[in-house]
């Protein structure tokens, strides 16, 4: 089986290796397995784990419970729901944050149309008689 060093499965994830450090110091990667000097070889399961661990960490997920999820998936079936309900939670909270993107970007959107216009016309005047909304 092939195995993948630290500084390899940093690169892949683009990652730094002392984050990967930080990561099983933490107790997110009881899975890794070592060598005797205490070298770290990863698997291409590994790296999969850790690509979960990297997307719940986007959710803005907090390290201590990313570690409950760990836990969990080691207690095996007896978890199964515990994980489903918390993948639920964090779908929630990603689609929350997709609403909020999808405002910021409508302003974004509106921003960039009324500078387009100032720029064709040579001048922001163009918008003066109009009433400009922030939030529309």
């Amino acid at each position: 089986m092939k195995t993948y060093s630290i500084s390899e499965v940093a690169n892949e994830l683009n990652l730094t290796v002392y984050t990967l450090r930080y990561y099983d110091k933490e107790g997110l990667m009881p899975f890794v397995e070592r060598t005797a000097s205490g070298t770290r070889l990863f698997k291409k399961s590994d790296i999969d784990a850790l690509k979960i661990i990297e997307c719940l960490k986007s959710t803005g997920m907090p390290i201590k419970e990313i570690k409950n999820f760990i836990d969990w998936c080691s207690d095996g079936d007896s978890t199964l729901q515990q994980r489903y309900d918390m993948f639920l939670e964090r779908k929630a909270t990603v689609e929350a944050q997709m609403e909020e993107l999808k405002k910021t970007m409508s302003i974004i959107d509106h921003k960039c149309s009324y500078y387009k216009t100032a720029l064709d016309a040579g001048t922001e005047d163009i918008h003066k008689n109009n009433k400009i909304e922030i939030n529309h």
